[in-house]
């Protein structure tokens, strides 16, 4: 089987709450998600999203990927879509770096190994654990009132799991937030307090000795990795890094100074599933708990993450997300849905996912032989 075209689709994917507010005053209300389908030469068609969280959350950006999936493309054109190494490997030579470019490429052709073979994904990634993967939801940073509110309102629909996004300047007010929405948990509730890269080490470490009767998980606290590492060993609760995990080499180092407990698996971040599974697999041998997620996106990438979610050791799943339940425009049906805080991957072939090409509209471009 012969990669013979790839087409690009760009979508508008509005948030249901209006906008997302985190650390640093960044904000976004509308997402910018594309879309990529990867034809064979034996008919079988395979989908995958990729959507950065804005310009300013990681390097990634919705231009940015449509501009690089350009520039990969004809590099592609009569590889196979079934040997993923090989193929990743081929990314890698043709375009380096830019990991999200290639995530939507390599999701779209585990689709099609799972058509091919009549497989789920999930089942091709290593097994299918458990009955359902447990959700989190992340509550866009406002007063700590409007957040304690958002946290009664989604227990009501079934999550347990809560990312409060902290990581103003304003350090009180950020002890506030914790304090109000821990006031309101059950017992059960997780709460994570992340603040995205927004604390100076300075700001962390009084956030983190103003919220010690809490039991809070910390994530991200400061920009870069030693910073972290430094709160992190005056911090004696659990901690989670993920801006700062994009690869291997930093997964094995964090692990070898003990820097979290836990570790953010985003899709995109690591260049797609193949090496999200690589990531997944060494977390879970090192036995370090993930949440399997990605930066954002729709129906395709919240497809892509329960696979990845679902094949993933339930003992080793800390928890994931259904970003399709964040935004007002589907862009595909037969992706999961939230079932009281939870959700399943797809038991049909590939990612069991085909997309509303009403919704997707004209393509942007295609690249053929």
């Amino acid at each position: 089987m012969k990669i013979t075209k790839l087409t690009v689709y760009q979508v508008d994917l509005p948030l249901k709450e209006g906008s997302y507010h985190w650390s640093g005053g960044k904000s976004v209300s509308v997402f910018d998600s594309t879309i990529v389908r990867v034809d064979t030469d034996e008919g079988i068609t395979g989908w995958g999203e990729v959507c950065p969280l804005g310009p300013f959350y990681l390097p990634a950006f919705g231009q940015g990927a449509r501009a690089g999936i350009y520039e990969l493309a004809p590099h592609l054109i009569g590889e196979s879509p079934l040997e993923l190494t090989k193929l990743n490997r081929r990314m890698d030579v043709a375009l380096k770096g830019h990991a999200y470019v290639k995530s939507a490429i390599d999701m779209a052709c585990w689709d099609i190994l799972g058509k091919a073979t009549k497989m789920p994904v999930c089942e091709l990634l290593g097994g299918r654990y458990g009955e359902s993967v447990q959700l989190y939801r992340a509550i866009s940073q406002e007063s700590p009132s409007e957040m304690a509110m958002k946290v009664a309102v989604y227990r009501a629909e079934g999550y347990r799991r809560f990312q409060l996004k902290v990581g103003c300047h304003d350090v009180d007010l950020d002890i506030n937030r914790i304090h109000a929405v821990a006031a309101e948990l059950k017992p059960g509730d997780i709460l994570v307090a992340d603040a995205n890269t927004g604390w100076l080490k300075h700001e962390a470490l009084r956030v983190c000795r103003g919220v010690r009767d809490i039991d809070v998980y910390i994530e991200q606290p400061c920009a870069s990795y030693e910073e972290c590492l430094a709160v992190r060993a005056k911090w004696d609760g659990p901690f989670i890094l993920d801006e700062n995990i994009d690869g291997l080499d930093p997964l094995l180092r964090g692990h070898a100074d003990q820097a979290m407990d836990n570790v953010n698996i985003k899709i995109s971040k690591f260049g797609g599933l193949t090496k999200a599974r690589q990531a997944r697999d060494l977390c879970a041998d090192l036995g370090l708990a993930m949440t399997i997620e990605d930066s954002w996106g729709g129906d395709i990438i919240t497809a892509a993450i329960a696979h990845l979610a679902h094949s993933t050791p339930e003992d080793m799943r800390f928890t994931s997300t259904d970003f399709n339940s964040y935004v007002t425009v589907s862009n595909a049906t037969g992706a999961p849905h939230r079932e009281n805080g939870t959700m399943k991957a797809s038991t049909e072939p590939g990612l069991g996912i085909e997309p509303r090409m009403e919704v997707l509209g004209e393509e942007l471009f295609e690249i053929t032989e």
